[in-house]
């Protein structure tokens, strides 16, 4: 679902400030080159070339462990 333009403006700005400076975690489902169906495409552009840069990408496989317990109704509990 895309995001607003001032939240797409935000993590390109927090991006921006760390960039080269310190370091990011940064967890999606998405790969980065899809992240132009979420906000605008310059900003997008932008944000991944900062996020890959010097990047160390660790891509997982295999069955979503909340989706496995949500399926099996023991993923929230009251």
């Amino acid at each position: 679902m895309p995001v607003s333009d001032q939240a797409a403006e935000a993590l390109y700005r927090v991006v921006e400030a760390c960039y080269e400076r310190t370091s990011i975690a940064l967890s999606s489902n998405m790969h980065p080159a899809s992240f132009d169906t979420l906000m605008p495409k310059t900003l997008a552009t932008a944000t991944v070339d900062r996020l890959l840069h010097h990047a160390h990408l660790v891509q997982t496989s295999g069955d979503s462990v909340r989706m496995t317990q949500a399926l099996n109704g023991t993923g929230i509990t009251n």
